[in-house]
């Protein structure tokens, strides 16, 4: 039986695992390898890693975990979780089966993006979600930015220390009263025809085409996508949602159903920036490590 199956193989999961693995846990890491940062270039805003590509910190952190002889990891995607007495029994898309007595799960949010042809083109490379993340790279150029009204009038507040050349786009939603008298404290453009494309060449926006023919130029932009669980597995053993669509836990990531953790993006529904994420999953490996002790279990190897 493993202490602790951490399942995914972001950041969050990752941390959890080293820290599991050095507190004498017999840990398995389950990656499927379809990380939401998998799009991106560089990885901000990380101390020592500052610039570093997401795939390349995975296989960094992959290689640490060979020196631990408690730290098992497996590239494969958990398709059922079942509750016993002491113990989960995990199975796998690959027919793996193995009873754990903890589960963290890591397994982050997916983004759903408003309904704009080629977006997912400039993802990652020229338009991104995160500003403490790209902002730098951004700064003082014409920038776009996507997404429902309510969630853009506070990007487009945050993103005027980097640039204040901003134009919105709403992409068909009518703003109403007391949102356009925002936008206009803030000074900001705001475009509510249709987008009917976005133009440029190998990810890096050039312009943006509206569905009455206006062409307005932007080098790059942001993008507030509705996030959702990425999974189903918590809320399938009873876990409930916050009303913001994380996992109810407490500040450690423990949730009501005894042994299972939920670590990062999971618990926050928040898009976090690496170190979040990673802080979040040492915290709640360090959870799972003190109730393992309290029930009397203790390291091994």
């Amino acid at each position: 039986m493993k202490d602790c199956t951490v399942i995914g193989g972001g950041p969050a999961g990752l941390n959890a695992t080293l820290v599991l693995g050095r507190a004498r846990r017999n840990v398995v890491l389950v990656d499927s390898n379809e990380a939401r940062n998998k799009v991106t270039q560089e990885a901000h805003g990380f101390i020592t890693r500052d610039g570093v590509k997401p795939s390349e910190l995975r296989e960094l952190a992959h290689q640490e975990f060979r020196k631990y002889k408690t730290i098992e990891s497996m590239e494969d995607k958990v398709v059922e979780i079942m509750k016993g007495n002491e113990s989960f029994t995990i199975k796998t898309e690959k027919g793996q089966e193995w009873l754990t007595r903890k589960v963290i799960l890591a397994t982050g949010v997916k983004e759903e993006f408003p309904n704009i042809p080629n977006l997912r083109d400039y993802y990652g490379k020229s338009i991104f979600n995160c500003p403490y993340c790209d902002g730098w790279e951004l700064r003082d150029q014409p920038l776009a930015v996507f997404g429902i009204v309510d969630y853009t009038l506070h990007m487009t507040e945050v993103l005027r220390n980097w640039s204040q050349d901003l134009v919105v786009f709403t992409n068909g939603e009518e703003l109403s009263k007391i949102q356009a008298e925002k936008f206009k404290k803030l000074q900001v453009q705001v475009e509510t025809n249709p987008v009917r494309l976005l133009k440029g060449s190998d990810g890096m926006l050039h312009s943006i085409e509206l569905e009455n023919g206006q062409i307005v130029e932007r080098s790059g932009g942001f993008v507030t996508p509705e996030l959702v669980q990425s999974t189903e597995l918590g809320m399938a053993l009873g876990v409930k949602l916050t009303d913001q669509g994380g996992h109810q836990c407490d500040h450690a990531g423990k949730t009501e159903i005894h042994g299972l953790f939920v670590a990062g993006e999971a618990s926050t529904i928040y898009p976090s920036q690496l170190i979040i994420a990673a802080g979040s999953g040492a915290e709640t490996a360090m959870a799972v490590n003190v109730e393992l002790t309290h029930e009397g279990i203790l390291g091994s190897n």
